[in-house]
């Protein structure tokens, strides 16, 4: 009985993880109108299925690390009455900030939920804190800084290539069945913009601003320039979600290895399932605050954002670093919109808060969990 409510609790946190979690990759996208909700959902599902499939052979690693050995003893790894109660308490954080609209950490949700749990099991000196602060807390605190800094590397230097190779941006207007463009103001640096004043657009009645859109205009290589940037935009927002899925799926999945019946890849085959399932389900809410809130992006920046997250996920999933998608995903946004002047700092602080406050809710939920469940027992 026990085994089944550890699978059960286990897919739970996976559902959980792909609400939250499964649009991230595929924000851009959206937030750029490069693509539609539905389309970008299902592409975020197929390639987060993919890289949940390719973490059978790529993410072993992590696999074991989210076990909880080496962080707590390992008398309580091996027990289903512990991984019960971290499982309770990720699943529920995650859930909860879902339904509140806010991308969190479904790592630092495992994280904090071994740590509640295992201090109420073997005592606050039974968790091993120096492990905790040089495997986890170190590459999850770095990330967001590398993100952010990088993301506004590669979108300075595909601003001055686009400059040095001629490719000008429009405003594309929409009014009725027809389109008018502009050209947009151009500057020699992406401060040099920030300071030019936007094109004057003559719009119909009932037309505003914020239904124009940039597009880029001219030719490369003899391809269209726009049509170029969004089927890389696309192409990379299929990386990283391939990427999430890679790195969060084993986290997921070590919560059931002590299910008798089932192989670690079969553990992994469920969590991507039910991960899946979690993202067509319950991703809207998340997805707005991604797409939408954090910073006003066209599909070169988004493209730029992709590129930085699924450098930096593929890199630590392959090297075993237990690095957070959201922190990755909202630091690379964040860089390029310090850059653009448009990113909103108070969806930010709100993001930034709700990371802070992750970790100990989890830990308070899995501890209450493991004492009642200890207790039942």
């Amino acid at each position: 009985m026990i085994f089944l409510l550890l699978l059960g609790a286990a897919i739970f946190v996976a559902f959980s993880n792909g609400a939250n979690d499964n649009f991230k990759g595929v924000a851009t996208i959206y937030g750029s109108g490069t693509a539609s909700y539905k389309t970008s959902i299902a592409w975020a599902t197929i390639m987060t299925f993919a890289g949940s499939v390719a973490s059978i052979f790529l993410a072993q690693v992590l696999l074991q690390k989210f076990s909880g050995k080496g962080l707590v003893p390992d008398a309580f790894t091996s027990s289903e009455f512990f991984l019960l109660a971290v499982a309770l308490g990720a699943g529920l954080t995650v859930i909860l900030a879902t339904r509140l609209g806010l991308p969190i950490s479904t790592t630092h949700a495992i994280l904090g939920s071994l740590v509640g749990s295992g201090a109420v099991a073997a005592g606050i000196g039974g968790v091993n804190f120096a492990a905790l602060g040089r495997g986890f807390v170190a590459p999850l605190l770095l990330s967001p800084v590398l993100a952010v800094g990088l993301g506004a590397i590669l979108y300075g230097l595909f601003h001055a290539a686009r400059h040095s190779l001629r490719i000008p941006k429009e405003w594309c207007v929409c009014v009725g069945a027809e389109q008018r463009a502009t050209a947009m103001p151009a500057g020699g640096s992406i401060f040099a913009m920030r300071a030019l004043p936007m094109p004057t657009l003559t719009l119909a009645e009932g037309e505003t601003f914020a239904s124009c859109q940039e597009r880029y205009a001219g030719t490369f290589a003899g391809i269209d320039a726009q049509r170029l940037v969004d089927a890389g935009h696309f192409l990379s927002a299929g990386i990283v979600s391939f990427a999430r899925g890679l790195n969060d799926t084993p986290k997921i999945a070590a919560l059931m290895l002590l299910v008798k019946w089932l192989t670690p890849a079969t553990d992994i085959a469920i969590v991507a399932v039910a991960i899946a399932v979690g993202g067509l389900l319950g991703a809207r809410r998340v997805a707005e605050t991604m797409s939408h809130k954090i910073t006003a992006m066209n599909p070169g920046q988004g493209f730029t954002s992709n590129l930085t997250t699924g450098i930096l996920v593929i890199l630590a999933s392959t090297f075993g670093l237990p690095v957070s998608m959201t922190q990755v995903s909202v630091g690379s946004l964040f860089g390029i919109g310090l850059l653009t002047g448009q990113a909103n700092l108070k969806t930010v602080n709100g993001i930034v808060l709700s990371w802070l406050i992750t970790l100990p809710c989890a830990a308070a939920i899995a501890g209450m969990a493991y004492f009642v469940i200890s207790r039942l027992h």
